[in-house]
């Protein structure tokens, strides 16, 4: 079967994708992954074809408010639905959809007549057992909560409402407009597998038929790959160290919370390895290693902690690893990622990110190191998410 996987956004909303893809792969599918260009080298390496999908705006992995998000995010689609049709192959045997790209692919594959399946990342179908994932961690009650869950479907209908139009005009399709669109897929019972672990979230039982949590898709990780021999040496030379990473978020913060991070270390009296990301975290000390790009799964089974912006991804990788986490959400769906991972017992209260301080981070990072209730909980994670095959899920719905 010849399938194409549609993903767009940070880092975090597309390496998911690599590993599934190559499941898929060495299950004997012929698989391409539609992203944007920034990410070809981690899609080529694993064995899949590519497509280019337009750039996310340069601001989209900022620290922004509500309002700014929205119109950001809306410049996002608009410019990715004048591209998605380019990345269509016209002997696609089937689409594979992800949260941010769903809504425009739809309309491809009403126009080229080509069957769908939702791969997302993300809860967004409205449910009583808690709010949107996009709107805060505070349940409005079982009927508040489904609300706000329809509440924020209109709200997403908005931003793509624009872009829509324009891919359908280009299609030749009758005007219809996003929220049609979705309903028609609900009353469809159209499937959506979710590439979470139910230990992060299970399975809301008011959901509609179709709607399945399947398990983490992992980022793919060549066999072969190691760490450096520059992390195995600071590995090595003491005490496990504390991870401290915010992937794709808190652009322009760098040095302020470099620092920060470094005085929350030595208080605690813990080394640590700095992640430099897009915040550009760096610090030179004996006790502190900055480092690049590195496989969360080599790396996180080797440290005593992780402090993060709570990404879904990252999230569930310290889970997967059995190592602890300090949540430090930044935006968007992170504090509803931060809260589910508290739930769990595997990580402290999580601190916002414009609450962090230096004192904050080092109480947090006592308690976390020094409590073995954080870690005996991730390991129960775990080994929870250990009898999970999202991929496998994925191969099953094909049929």
């Amino acid at each position: 079967m010849r399938i194409l996987i549609a993903a767009a956004g940070s880092r975090g909303d597309v390496a998911p994708y690599t590993g599934l893809g190559a499941g898929l792969r060495e299950a004997g599918h012929d698989v391409t992954l539609a992203t944007t260009d920034a990410f070809a080298p981690l899609v080529r390496e694993a064995g899949l074809g590519f497509r280019s999908l337009p750039s996310r705006p340069q601001t989209y992995g900022g620290v922004q408010g509500r309002r700014a998000l929205m119109r950001t995010a809306a410049a996002f689609v608009t410019e990715l639905g004048h591209g998605f049709a380019d990345a269509m192959a016209p002997d696609t045997d089937l689409l594979l959809l992800s949260t941010t790209t769903a809504p425009l692919g739809r309309h491809v594959a009403e126009a080229m007549d080509i069957p769908t399946i939702g791969a997302y990342l993300q809860p967004t179908a409205p449910t009583g057992d808690f709010p949107p994932n996009v709107m805060g961690t505070r349940s409005l009650g079982r009927l508040g909560n489904r609300i706000a869950g329809r509440l924020a479907l209109r709200m997403a209908d908005r931003v793509y409402a624009e872009a829509v139009t324009g891919l359908r005009r280009r299609l030749d399709l009758p005007p219809l407009g996003p929220s049609e669109v979705r309903r028609r897929q609900e009353r469809a019972n159209s499937p959506v597998l979710h590439g979470f672990s139910t230990a992060l979230v299970p399975r809301p039982s008011d959901w509609r038929r179709g709607l399945d949590v399947v398990g983490t898709w992992w980022p793919y990780v060549a066999p072969d790959r190691r760490l450096s021999a520059e992390v195995e040496d600071f590995l090595a030379a003491g005490p496990r160290p504390v991870f401290i990473g915010f992937g794709s978020m808190a652009a322009g913060h760098g040095e302020r919370l470099s620092e920060l991070a470094v005085q929350a270390l030595r208080r605690a009296g813990l080394r640590g390895i700095l992640q430099a990301g897009h915040a550009g975290l760096a610090a030179a000390a004996n006790d502190v290693l900055t480092i690049g790009d590195v496989p969360h799964a080599l790396l996180f089974p080797r440290v005593a902690a992780v402090v993060h912006h709570a990404g879904a991804g990252t999230a569930a990788a310290a889970l997967r690893a059995g190592a602890p986490s300090i949540p430090v959400p930044v935006a968007a769906d992170q504090p509803f990622w931060a809260a589910r991972l508290a739930a769990t017992g595997a990580a402290t209260e999580p601190i916002p990110f414009t609450s962090l301080t230096a004192e904050r981070l080092a109480g947090a990072l006592g308690r976390v190191v020094r409590q073995q209730t954080y870690a005996r909980a991730a390991a129960v994670a775990a080994r929870h998410m250990a009898t999970e095959d999202g991929v496998g899920a994925v191969l099953k719905a094909l049929g």
